[in-house]
């Protein structure tokens, strides 16, 4: 390459090409004249015709310049010119290119594919032989190995047909396949690395050095892909875990859990702090939106690690129980599993017999009532399925009062303790407030429940730990202990109605229902089953169907099977009954690359300034050839130009729109002016007041997107897509109503933009401020606590707002479209807030409302259509009524209080004379 300071050649002998200008502008001095065009006359008059010599024109000098111009564009396109080359490659030998293919690959594939081409832009530039290895197998039958002496354009194909895998890179395999490569002289090796190391990446970046000099690719560690561990169920939901490579610097990601269309139905952030590998997210799943989960995924990431797909085991939880007392058919309401069948019924099944069929089931949760000890050989039986993942619920009674086993949490004091009764001083007692740490907390206890028999525990420096449960003199009512991956629990009182009466209360419905969402689901498959492959995941995180080389895997084997080339990790088994691979649980290390031997350079994927000019060049000169062409005709008078109409053409096809829609995102996408006027004034405008945080705007556009659909389907008003609205730049007075979420980003208004909001709410203008506060809006709008409720204060601080009151019942927003008695929104439970006086100014409607249930969250719908975020509690009956309280805002805010008027009908149609 021959290199002129900042540019450079790759084919610098074509420039030699440009001796032969002097040439051509002697050749194009000259233009041949056009031919004239004569009618054959008669004969008559050919003899008045008078022969004439015409001499060739010289070519003008502005066209000879454009010409040898365009000569010049192509010499110099041929040589191709480079703008900053970099520096050229190493060594004598080929060009070794050693491609990470393998999950973690994924996340930066692009930058890696790119990094490839301007290395084998270098290397058919200097005409090096290039050889390519993959550190991932990418089919069971077809080892890692070095291919042959390619030339870049085949190594370009060879790469280009290369994906990531959903697995780990196996670089035993790479350095057993470096051991058999040969390479003549000394190669200029590159390891695209994808930053993650094992035992064997050391010894690998040895035998690389080995053959040349090595460069190591690796991305920025701030953006290395995360692991998703698997989830444990609680009674809230799915508790998750991720993992990242680094531990420098604070981090956040996002988790959701989708059900198998793709609807979001939770989403949680998990927060690295400053020196944290691991960060934890709880995702808030009810029991029954809980069955729908189909897999987890981290946003903003596109690697099967980010990627955990649930099946049975997170969903299924069918009870089995054992009592120690009479069978039901005796006396039913004597019967503790009489009691347990019916608080069990609205979410699960429960069934009866020993504990050698039971453990032989398919079940997540097996109930003893009342079973003092258990036989040896049933002890161990338990103990085995409890940890596989199972949950032990024992129920005290006169039984288990006179001893137990080793099946228990805590030890025991026997005999038991009697509360109340006529020879004791003693009244039952109550249950005691859940503490935060228990699983149990959030429910309300009754306070007409109470207990009147227990079984004590003995004290020991664990009892507290292993406590979920209290009476209000302190003593455990329920107790518990993690092992395996199962649980083994213990209520301190009798199933049914004998020591207390909290079989028959809600309460225990609730804590039943906690309890078995603390378990891991069954295996619907029989342990000796094959399970064929079903769908698996890509290297990017899409589910789809299996490679041609994955292998049925055993039901049995399937919990500590490991993801590669024969079981790549997805579904396996039938529709009915299938088990899910993740590769997360096959990953034990998750490490950066670590030291790298002396003289081994560690450059990042980012591109350098290279930029090659041919292509431009080129193309320029072939739009001069166009032109020059256009011109020719012209000056030989074979086209014939009228420049008025010339210029009208031009000037129409400049200004012409791209369609209606290309010009409505164009005026929309303007921050002001004329055409964002005309918008704004043409149609009616769903506006949104731009917080300045994506994710908050974001959220407004989408639910301001699907506010307006519905909009257009059930009334009159057919509003355009929504704007964005900076209050310090944008004209307030075109839009009659605005949005406004507010985010603690968001910087207060300046004085400015507070009179012009101030001008803006006196002139008929209605904001909604939407504080987006889960668990409703503070009794005192603007007073409450709360981070949200500050920020709001901070924001209104210069704004003439009115005094606020609750919505009466008998106010226009209930009754602007729809008759409504709450407002909710993706949240339940909060006020709304309007002005307190009304009726005599902006036609009766309030310039400020106020709430926290966030709408837009509601109303938001993705590219498809679809909702985007979940509702809570109410799900879509929920959702139906945030969209009919976004019908009101719009009908009120447009109409004011024509409802309120029709009480005077009479009246007015009488003044009228009709």
């Amino acid at each position: 390459m021959l290199t002129l300071g900042a540019l450079g050649f790759a084919s610098p002998w074509l420039l030699l090409a440009g001796l032969a200008l002097p040439a051509i502008w002697w050749l194009l001095r000259i233009t041949p004249p056009a031919p004239l065009t004569v009618r054959f006359p008669p004969a008559r008059l050919l003899l008045g015709l008078r022969s004439r010599e015409e001499q060739p024109a010289r070519t003008p000098l502005w066209l000879m310049v454009l010409r040898m111009l365009l000569a010049a564009l192509v010499v110099l396109g041929l040589a191709e010119p480079v703008v900053d080359p970099a520096a050229g490659l190493r060594g004598s030998g080929p060009l070794v290119l050693v491609v990470d293919n393998g999950w973690a690959a994924a996340q930066n594939w692009p930058e890696r594919r790119d990094a490839w081409e301007g290395l084998l832009d270098r290397a058919d530039r200097e005409g090096r032989p290039v050889r390519v290895a993959l550190t991932a197998r990418v089919r069971p039958d077809r080892p890692i190995q070095f291919s042959g002496l390619l030339r870049p354009d085949d190594a370009r194909e060879v790469l280009r047909a290369a994906r990531p895998v959903p697995w780990t890179a196996d670089y035993g395999a790479v350095l057993e396949a470096v051991d058999s490569a040969e390479v003549d002289g000394s190669a200029h090796v590159v390891w695209l690395s994808d930053g993650f190391a094992d035992d064997r990446a050391g010894a690998l970046a040895e035998r690389l050095q080995a053959l040349g000099s090595l460069d190591v690719m690796i991305g920025e560690a701030g953006l290395a892909p995360l692991l998703l561990d698997p989830p444990e169920g609680g009674p809230r939901g799915l508790d998750a875990v991720l993992r990242r490579v680094s531990d420098a610097g604070r981090r956040a990601a996002w988790v959701r859990a989708v059900d198998p269309d793709g609807r979001v139905l939770a989403r949680g952030e998990a927060v690295f702090e400053d020196g944290e590998r691991t960060a934890g997210v709880r995702l808030a799943l009810p029991g029954a939106v809980r069955n729908e989960a189909a897999r987890l995924l981290v946003e903003d990431q596109r690697t099967a690690g980010a990627v955990f797909l649930l099946d049975e085991r997170w969903r299924r939880r069918p009870v089995g129980a054992v009592s120690g007392g009479s069978p039901e058919s005796d006396q039913p309401l004597l019967s503790a599993l009489y009691y347990l069948e019916r608080a069990l019924r609205p979410f699960g099944s429960l069934t009866r017999g020993d504990v050698a069929e039971l453990t032989e089931s398919a079940l997540a949760v097996v109930v003893l009532s009342d079973v003092g000890k258990l036989a040896r050989a049933d002890v161990d039986r338990l103990a085995a399925w409890i940890e596989r993942g199972g949950v032990l619920l024992r129920f005290a009674g006169p039984r288990l009062a006179q001893g137990g086993d080793a099946l228990l949490p805590v030890a025991l004091r026997k005999g038991g303790r009697a509360l109340g009764g006529a020879l004791s001083w003693s009244r039952p007692a109550r249950i005691a407030p859940f503490a935060e740490g228990s699983p149990f907390f959030g429910l309300r206890v009754p306070g007409d429940v109470r207990v009147r028999r227990q079984v004590l525990a003995e004290p020991s420096l664990a009892l507290a730990d292993r406590t979920w449960a209290r009476l209000t003199d302190g003593t455990p009512l329920v107790t518990a202990e993690r092992r395996g991956r199962g649980w083994l629990l213990l209520v301190h009182v009798t199933a049914d109605m004998e020591w207390s009466n909290l079989p028959i209360s809600g309460l225990f419905v609730e804590m039943l229902r906690r309890i078995v969402d603390l378990s891991q689901g069954v295996e619907a498959a029989r342990p000796d089953a094959a399970l064929p492959p079903l769908a698996a995941l890509d290297g990017f995180g899409a589910l789809g169907d299996p490679p041609p080389g994955a292998a049925a895997l055993d039901a049995a084997r399937i919990a500590d099977a490991r993801a590669g080339p024969r079981s790549p990790p997805g579904y396996y088994g039938t529709d009915a009954a299938r088990r899910a691979l993740n590769l997360s649980p096959g990953v034990a290390v998750h490490a950066p690359l670590g030291a790298l031997p002396d003289g081994v350079s560690r450059i990042g994927y980012a591109r350098g300034a290279e930029i090659p000019l041919r292509r431009w060049l080129l193309l320029a000169a072939l739009a001069l050839a166009v032109l020059d062409t256009a011109i020719g005709l012209v000056m030989r008078g074979l086209v014939r130009v009228r420049p008025p109409r010339l210029a009208a053409a031009a000037l129409f096809f400049a200004v012409l729109p791209a369609g209606p829609s290309e010009a409505q995102r164009s005026l929309g996408a303007a921050s002001g002016g004329d055409a964002r006027a005309l918008l704004a004034t043409l149609q009616t405008q769903l506006a949104y007041v731009s917080t300045g945080d994506p994710r908050v705007d974001s959220v407004s556009r989408a639910g301001l997107s699907g506010l307006g659909e519905v909009l257009r389907r059930r009334t009159n008003v057919e509003p355009g897509d929504p704007l964005a609205v900076d209050v310090e730049s944008d004209e307030l007075a075109f839009f009659p109503l605005l949005y406004w979420a507010v985010s603690p980003r968001q910087a207060p208004p300046s004085g400015r933009a507070s009179e012009k909001l101030n001008r803006y709410l006196r002139n008929g203008g209605t904001i909604l401020f939407d504080t987006r506060a889960r668990g409703g809006f503070a009794a005192d709008a603007l007073a409450g606590g709360g981070r949200t409720a500050r920020h709001l204060r901070r924001l209104v601080q210069g704004l003439d707002m009115p005094a606020l009151i609750p919505v009466p019942p008998d106010h226009i927003l209930t009754k602007s479209y729809y008759l409504l008695s709450e407002f909710p929104g993706r949240w339940a439970g909060g006020r709304v807030w309007v002005e307190r006086r009304g009726g005599r100014h902006n036609d009766g409607v309030s310039p400020v409302v106020v709430g926290a249930n966030d709408w837009a969250g509601a109303w938001a719908v993705d590219d498809h259509g679809r909702p985007a975020f979940p509702v809570v509690p109410g799900g879509e009956r929920q959702r139906e009524y945030a969209y009919r309280f976004g019908v009101n805002w719009v009908m009120y805010a447009l109409t004011g209080n024509y409802k309120a008027d029709q009480v005077h009908l009479p009246e007015i149609m009488e003044r009228l004379g009709q």
